[in-house]
């Protein structure tokens, strides 16, 4: 059973579009590992941009210019 895992920040991502990437994650978990898509799990997390950083700094700095680029 494949089980997949995908983490984004939340911030201008429609529902379509997760469907769409849901949709073609099995397709490829299909075509590649013959893997039945009724077996197939994929999880998509969203998190805040407070919560989410690099370069010693949160997203929401670096985007809004607080911060600079690693």
């Amino acid at each position: 059973m494949p089980f997949v895992s995908i983490r984004i920040t939340r911030e201008g991502v429609t529902a379509g579009q997760k469907a769409q990437v849901i949709r073609e994650v099995t397709e490829t978990l299909e075509r590649v590992l013959n893997k039945p898509p009724a077996w197939t799990h994929v999880v998509i997390e969203e998190v805040d941009t407070d919560n989410w950083g690099y370069g010693g700094h949160t997203t929401t700095a670096i985007r809004e210019g607080k911060a600079p680029l690693p």
